[in-house]
């Protein structure tokens, strides 16, 4: 980590600090619990203990990993059901391999972006691949889940792959700190990912001893998630750490610095900051779907028991 970047940040467009912005004030940090997931690869819920009035439109993201597989010991998930939401997934270090039941899907490598739309529903898979298993090796991601309003959750599923190389990379104005824009504008600049609900997402890395400030919209919510190293957020300079949740207040600009000193095996702090535009609808959310109302819930059930959200391929692969 990190999987895309530059030699030198400076030849890249600057995003400059806001003048006479109106900071976002730190309301919370939240640290991550762990756990497992599919067939048992851990995972950190980043934001565990959050309320959802801070994250909407956002539902969950987990941090995969970081994990050193040795040979024979990496896994995925088996086939399950999606409907009402879009997945986002990330990817650090390693490869992966996604499928549905629509007919996407493809491999990730280091630093691409898959995005799924479940809308009305889907099947799918994620697994390594067979060299992976074979050979063990380094796996670290996020998966983000992104809430559809109720005038989408039934749009046709859509599958977008989105290569490393695709992101928009951006640097500060000092060149202390690397942005690459996945989805969502920031000061102008355009990320590749199309979004139904308005947000913005970015993985940035901040050298050590560096300050980040970024224009933020004023209607849209922020949070930052620490995938490694260290450092503050906020102009009050609230610290947090690897697997720890930020979440801000109202304002038009958010700040987050590295700290002078970092570990050894992560030598910059790494950092995904995260914003949307609030849906304000009852959210219901059980396993893999997330509706308006408990009877839509039951419904997708109902669907899914049925074959109606689609029919896993005859190779089961």
């Amino acid at each position: 980590m990190p999987a895309v970047t530059v030699e030198n940040p400076l030849t890249l467009p600057r995003v400059a600090a806001p003048v006479a912005a109106h900071a976002r004030p730190v309301l919370a940090v939240a640290t991550a619990p762990s756990g497992f997931e599919g067939e048992g690869f851990p995972v950190r819920r980043a934001f565990a203990g959050i309320d959802y009035q801070h994250l909407d439109p956002f539902i969950m993201m987990d941090q995969m990993g970081e994990v050193e597989y040795a040979p024979g010991e990496a896994k995925g998930t088996p086939w399950h059901p999606h409907r009402g939401f879009e997945t986002v997934t990330y990817l650090l270090d390693g490869t992966f391999v996604h499928r549905d039941s629509h007919g996407g899907g493809g491999v990730i490598n280091d630093g691409d972006t898959q995005w799924m739309t479940a809308g009305s529903g889907l099947l799918h898979i994620e697994a390594p691949p067979e060299s992976l298993v074979m050979s063990g090796g380094l796996f670290h991601g996020l998966q983000l889940w992104v809430n559809l309003p109720k005038s989408d959750k039934m749009m046709a599923p859509r599958y977008q792959d989105i290569g490393g190389g695709q992101v928009k990379l951006l640097t500060s104005g000092d060149g202390g700190a690397l942005l690459r824009l996945i989805a969502g504008d920031l000061d102008g600049h355009n990320g590749p990912g199309i979004t139904h609900t308005p947000i913005t997402m970015m993985h940035v890395t901040v050298n050590p001893g560096a300050e980040l400030t970024l224009p933020w919209r004023k209607d849209f919510n922020a949070l930052a998630y620490a995938l490694a190293g260290r450092g503050s957020a906020g102009a009050e300079g609230r610290p947090f750490r690897m697997g720890q949740s930020v979440v801000f207040g109202a304002g038009d600009s958010v700040t987050i610095r590295a700290d002078e000193s970092q570990e050894s095996r992560s030598p910059n702090f790494e950092v995904v900051l995260l914003g949307g535009l609030p849906i304000r609808e009852p959210m219901m959310h059980y396993g893999p779907f997330v509706m308006n109302t408990h009877a839509e819930l039951a419904q997708a059930f109902e669907d899914f028991q049925a074959g109606r959200l689609g029919t896993i391929p005859a190779d089961g692969h």
